[in-house]
């Protein structure tokens, strides 16, 4: 299984507001910019984060965003939910497109529903906190070139 772009920067942009100082709103340029990233995927994930309560969006010139909840409320299996349009593993799992004729004797089916469970239930149990760690923080605030890195 792989996870979609939009997932992969949703977790990117909460990395990088979890490492500023709380309540600090940051610009999509300045997170494009560390990430070398596009700026329109990201706004594209923002609206995504913003619509489902993780991020904060700050409208105008000296906008920005930043988290909308603290990092210890923030699941990663709820944000791949959030981020994915699309969790299903093979086309049976989609009742209304599925063209398998073995799907009524298959036994694959609800074996990758379980695993896709159990990959989701291991998500379940971090939070944006556990990525965010004293240890993970200070590493993540030089790599990112955060202010918190500048002296």
């Amino acid at each position: 299984m792989q996870l979609t772009l939009h997932a992969d920067y949703a977790f990117r942009i909460l990395i990088y507001l979890g490492s500023q100082p709380d309540g600090h709103v940051v610009s999509t340029e300045e997170i494009s910019q560390s990430y070398g990233i596009s700026k329109n995927h990201l706004v594209r994930v923002v609206q995504t984060l913003n619509q489902h309560g993780y991020v904060e969006v700050f409208p105008g010139r000296s906008g920005g965003i930043a988290l909308a909840r603290p990092a210890n409320r923030i699941r990663l299996g709820d944000v791949v939910r959030a981020a994915e349009t699309n969790l299903k593993v093979v086309e049976c799992f989609d009742e209304t497109t599925n063209t398998c004729p073995i799907v009524p004797v298959c036994q694959l089916k609800p074996i990758l529903g379980e695993a896709l469970n159990a990959f989701l239930a291991v998500l379940d149990k971090y939070t944006l906190a556990d990525l965010l760690g004293s240890r993970h923080r200070n590493g993540l605030v030089k790599l990112l070139a955060l202010s918190g890195a500048r002296k």
